[in-house]
């Protein structure tokens, strides 16, 4: 068996043209959705996915406004520009680019952010509404992956999904998705005894926890579906997931690559909720 591959890039631009659709019809009505990304700082890797956020939202008629600040910049004056773009009439969604230096307390940051303005999905009301099944902004790069699932049309109902990994922006939103979605859901996390015991039992893996190719062939049950939310540099500058892809395609049903895989969805998704986000504020 070689897995089906699930073509991120692809997927992707089916869902950035769906939003440059809902965005013009926005226009029409004067009501063009904007987008503020603060960078903070000369990460380098954060520098590449601010520029392609950005050009994303050109391609779909989004306004996008990028502020970039040195690492200098001190927290105060983080918050007062969140502040600033919180009472923007033109801004409809605010994403800051994690991870920010030591001295600022990236969760303040977040809860800084207007919950209606949240495109990333990351503020406690947020997530307290996804919790509860409320409407709400998803974190993308989940949102992301469920999109993903409903296109190769698997049912998630009575299905087994096991979640490697527990962080607030992929694993612990990917679990509650998931399980809206009807399917029993493992968590698994640094202090799991026997991680294999519990992937070899799923029907659905979301590997999300920055190790290179730590899933290997003999963790992965025949046929099932493998998403690799990873994305780690490798000492000879080449890119791969938490997935060993080569021999786990042998195994799996479907399995996502890195790159071309969850990464553009995620951007996606984040295009989605803001276009959603306003849409809500036009009524």
């Amino acid at each position: 068996m070689t897995a089906q591959l699930i073509d991120g890039v692809a997927l992707a631009r089916q869902w950035r043209a769906r939003v440059a659709e809902r965005a013009a019809a926005l226009a029409a009505r004067g009501h063009r959705p904007g987008l503020a990304v603060i960078l903070v700082g000369d990460d380098p890797a954060s520098q590449v996915y601010v520029r392609n956020k950005v050009k994303a939202c050109g391609e779909a008629g989004i306004h996008s406004v990028l502020e970039t600040y040195p690492a200098s910049l001190t927290q105060d004056e983080l918050l007062a520009r969140i502040a600033a773009l919180n009472a923007d009439p033109t801004i409809h969604g605010i994403l800051v680019q994690l991870p920010l230096p030591p001295h600022i307390d990236a969760q303040r940051v977040i809860e800084a952010i207007a919950p209606a303005k949240d495109v990333d999905g990351f503020h406690v009301a947020n997530a307290g509404a996804l919790l509860v099944g409320q409407r709400g902004y998803w974190p993308c790069t989940p949102y992301g992956c469920m999109k993903m699932l409903e296109h190769i049309g698997i049912e998630l109902r009575g299905k087994h999904a096991v979640v490697i990994g527990r962080s607030n922006i992929v694993g612990k939103p990917m679990a509650l998705l998931l399980l809206q979605a009807n399917a029993t859901v493992t968590i698994c996390h640094s202090a799991t005894a026997n991680l294999a015991h519990h992937t070899r039992q799923a029907d659905v893996i979301v590997a999300a926890v920055g190790r290179p190719r730590m899933l290997t062939a003999d963790m992965v049950k025949p046929g099932a579906v493998v998403l690799d939310v990873g994305i780690n540099r490798l000492p000879d500058g080449k890119l791969c997931g938490d997935v060993d892809f080569d021999a786990v395609r042998e195994v799996a049903g479907w399995i996502t690559p890195v790159p071309g895989g969850v990464g553009p969805m995620t951007i996606a998704m984040l295009l989605l909720n803001t276009v959603e986000a306003a849409e809500r504020a036009a009524g």
